[in-house]
């Protein structure tokens, strides 16, 4: 059963981060083609400000899926009930706190970005772009967080695929009428609307679930050592935009948000492939199955590990020739900066390394444990980006957050294999070690060999196919030599979930 969820769950995660991808290329293309860089700007850094406060599960998702998983293993329906309406509690307490920082962001925020912008159309701005998300936490946050743990993850990404496909469809047809940036973000954002009032009632009517009567104080632990977490989460990752918007410019703001693009979307796929199969490993702690917990988890790892040494061999090289395609004839702003570049996406490198093993640590219900070391993280990124941003610009922020993101990495890695896994830490620092020396690699070979320059998206995507060979066939022939144990285990896993795909297309008559 884990398995079949676990592919269902992946299957339709690929489409959504592929939908998502597609969406953050389109919707800034036409707002930098139609309004302008510094639009752009302005929209990005409005994003990233409401970011501190939107919190996305606020740091309480995680600990409320810790326990869920707990509960549905032993179908305890008074317990879910409690702590669904628990949850739901502090959500809408999340919210309202979230429409009084809404209330300061419009006072302060047209003083912030100076006087570029009309105060009106700045404050307007602000307001349509935080609906959407005050309804995902007054509606729907909680039964996200329950269809996760039921490893039903599968049905949210359904909807917001067909969420996504919509607002394109809308930003597009508005853009080409000629309407203005904020009735296009309006529309935009009453569509995602749709999405947490969708799962709600999807969740009360599938699973029969009326919190009307549960208590809305059941005991959550550790709620506030995950809340802090978080929000040095949070602060690690807006750092840069909200550097950038005090002492830059909001074309520098733009700049950084068409580079990070490329970063986001893969953060995001593995983000989302990630959560596809961490309640499978969440069902494996409650459960206690720690031999079988150490064999899928080492097999995810090592499948983990291959498919970023490919995506990131590719994002090295093609990242930079990716933004002077997607700005071509674009004057009002100087994107083509390799260095930063080159910055940025080792900075993703490093926090897609950190996911499967801080996934773990959550699932498990480490965060007293690893509070510590989120802060020392935001605290970094802060301090360095601020020190280097004045000399450095862009360079300067991306130097931080590639420092702050390196030891929080290194802190969720130890932490995992010590404590979780209870294994020697070597088996995942030779795996890195064994990637990065890839990457490096596979870099340096095209660079002398093949001369990557696409002038094209066509050209882009034939490089890209010819890099991820180059990349796919030399990772696993060196994982196969060094790695030969957990290769085999692999193999052993997918066949499983690929005989449990045929027997059920032969189930249902395909």
């Amino acid at each position: 059963m884990r398995s079949k969820k676990a592919f269902y769950n992946m299957a339709t995660s690929l489409v959504l981060q592929l939908m998502a991808i597609i969406y953050g290329f389109v919707v800034p293309k036409i707002i930098i083609d139609y309004f302008g860089s510094d639009v752009n700007g302005l929209v990005a850094s409005v994003t990233q400000f409401l970011a501190y406060i939107t919190l996305r599960e606020s740091g309480f998702g995680p600990v409320v899926k810790a326990m869920l998983y707990d509960v549905i293993a032993k179908r305890d329906h008074k317990a879910i009930a409690g702590i669904l309406k628990t949850s739901e509690k502090f959500f809408r307490r999340i919210a309202l706190a979230f429409v009084l920082y809404i209330i300061i962001l419009c006072a302060a925020f047209p003083f912030i970005v100076g006087s570029d912008f009309n105060a009106i159309f700045t404050i307007s701005l602000v307001v349509i772009i935080a609906i959407s998300t005050f309804a995902e936490y007054f509606f729907g946050m909680t039964y996200r967080l329950f269809l996760q743990a039921e490893q039903k993850m599968y049905v949210v990404s359904i909807i917001q695929i067909v969420t996504y496909i919509l607002s394109m469809i809308a930003v597009v047809i508005l853009a080409l009428a000629g309407q203005n940036i904020l009735v296009i973000k309006l529309v935009s954002g009453l569509i995602f609307v749709v999405r947490p009032i969708v799962q709600n009632l999807y969740v009360k009517k599938k699973y029969n679930i009326n919190l009307k009567d549960a208590p809305d104080n059941y005991p959550i632990k550790q709620k506030w050592e995950g809340l802090a977490q978080h929000i040095a989460a949070i602060i690690r990752d807006n750092t840069d935009v909200a550097v950038l918007t005090i002492f830059t410019t909001l074309v520098d703001v733009s700049i950084y948000s068409v580079y990070y693009l490329v970063i986001s979307g893969i953060r995001r796929a593995l983000l989302t492939l990630n959560s596809s199969l961490d309640a499978s490993f969440g069902d494996m702690i409650a459960k206690k199955e720690d031999e079988n917990l150490r064999k899928s988890f080492s097999a995810y790892e090592l499948l983990y590990m291959i498919v970023i040494t490919i995506i990131f061999a590719c994002a090295f090289i093609l990242i930079t020739p990716f933004v002077a395609i997607y700005t071509e004839g674009v004057t009002d702003a100087e994107y083509i900066q390799p260095l930063f570049g080159y910055l940025l996406t080792l900075s993703g490198l490093s926090f897609v390394i950190m996911i499967p093993y801080c996934s773990l640590t959550l699932a498990a219900g480490h965060f007293r444990e690893t509070r510590w070391g989120a802060w020392v993280e935001a605290g970094t990124n802060i301090i360095v980006s601020v020190a280097l941003v004045v000399n450095f610009g862009l360079v300067g922020v991306a130097i931080g957050t590639v420092v702050a993101m390196s030891i929080r990495t290194a802190e969720f890695i130890y932490h995992t294999n010590k404590y979780i896994l209870k294994r020697n830490i070597w088996c995942t620092i030779k795996k890195i070690l064994i990637s990065v020396v890839t990457i490096a690699v596979v870099a340096v070979f095209m660079q002398i060999f093949y001369h990557p320059n696409p002038t094209g998206y066509s050209e882009w995507i034939f490089d890209a196919f010819v890099i991820a060979a180059v990349a796919m066939v030399l990772i696993i022939a060196i994982y196969s030599i060094f790695c030969r144990k957990d290769m085999g285990i692999m193999v052993v896993q997918m066949k499983k979930i690929l005989k449990h795909k045929k027997k059920k297309e032969i189930e249902d008559g395909i």
